[in-house]
């Protein structure tokens, strides 16, 4: 399921997240207006014995040239002792298959998942008289990253990776304040869907709850009733919640309870309205209830 997401993201921000992450070695070279996702390439993995489907093959091109370059993104979710070995048996086969079409195959390795010991970049073969290979791929281990220094990034990527980098229990809600204020600014570049991406992208490492995101969403409308109205209608997450505790009427109830918190807090029922959704004249109704 999460190499599966990854892989979608990436059909989305390909160079976004070349940009991010491998901004000089990769980004800077290569044409943005070049990608095209290959066919899923079917391979006998001769080390662990079983049949394996490469997802992640980009052809793209050198900046100002007609060079062709192949590029594998290998995202990998757990810890495997023998995971450098098979990006060597990986890289050789799609050689074999592409070196006439493609002066450069570029392998990465993506590991997501949250151990922080140093994985492997790097395969040699030899005796100790003598060099016979020595193979090295790109890599990026997202849990060895510090999440601090991506919160003014406004790269759709670093949003969406934010909880899978490395993260105290005790940071827990701060990020995911930031993540919401960095989906706020991402609306001005970003389309519906996309946005829906990077935000399901994002639920599946956080794992929100509608309590702590209830809280957030009553600071962040607080301080800024126009940003809070922009998040009730981003997060796929608060609108699933609403539509599990019975669709329409479901969602209703939590409009409402956000409603009736922000006027008890003194914020106006013309504000509470325009966070919320809800009609003014519903809003107003709730503020004179409360009263009695």
């Amino acid at each position: 399921m999460f190499d599966e997401a990854f892989k979608k993201l990436m059909q989305e921000f390909f160079f976004e997240f070349l940009e991010l992450f491998f901004p000089q070695f990769m980004y800077e070279q290569l044409d943005r207006g070049q990608a095209n996702f290959l066919m899923q390439e079917l391979l006998v993995d001769v080390v662990g014995g079983k049949r394996k489907t490469l997802d992640l093959l980009v052809v793209t091109k050198r900046v100002g040239s007609d060079v062709n370059v192949l590029v594998h993104l290998e995202p990998q979710s757990t810890h495997q002792n023998d995971f450098a070995t098979r990006m060597l048996v990986y890289y050789g086969r799609l050689y074999e298959l592409f070196r006439k079409k493609h002066k450069a195959i570029i392998p990465i390795s993506v590991f997501t998942h949250s151990q922080l010991q140093d994985e492997p970049d790097m395969i040699e073969i030899g005796l100790p008289e003598i060099d016979i290979l020595r193979f090295r791929f790109l890599k990026l281990q997202l849990r060895q990253h510090d999440w601090r220094n991506y919160v003014d990034s406004d790269n759709p990527v670093a949003v969406a990776v934010l909880a899978q980098m490395q993260l105290k229990p005790a940071d827990r809600r701060e990020l995911r304040k930031h993540f919401l204020l960095m989906m706020i600014r991402l609306k001005r570049n970003y389309n519906e869907g996309q946005l829906a991406l990077i935000s399901s992208y994002a639920d599946l490492y956080y794992e929100p709850t509608q309590e702590e995101d209830e809280q957030l969403l009553r600071e962040i409308a607080t301080d800024k009733p126009e940003e809070g109205a922009i998040l009730m209608e981003l997060m796929p997450a608060w609108k699933r919640w609403g539509y599990e505790e019975g669709i329409e009427q479901g969602r209703e109830e939590m409009q409402e309870k956000i409603a009736k918190e922000l006027l008890a807090e003194g914020m106006s029922a013309e504000k509470v309205a325009i966070i919320t959704g809800l009609p003014w004249d519903h809003v107003q109704r709730l503020g004179d209830n409360k009263k009695h």
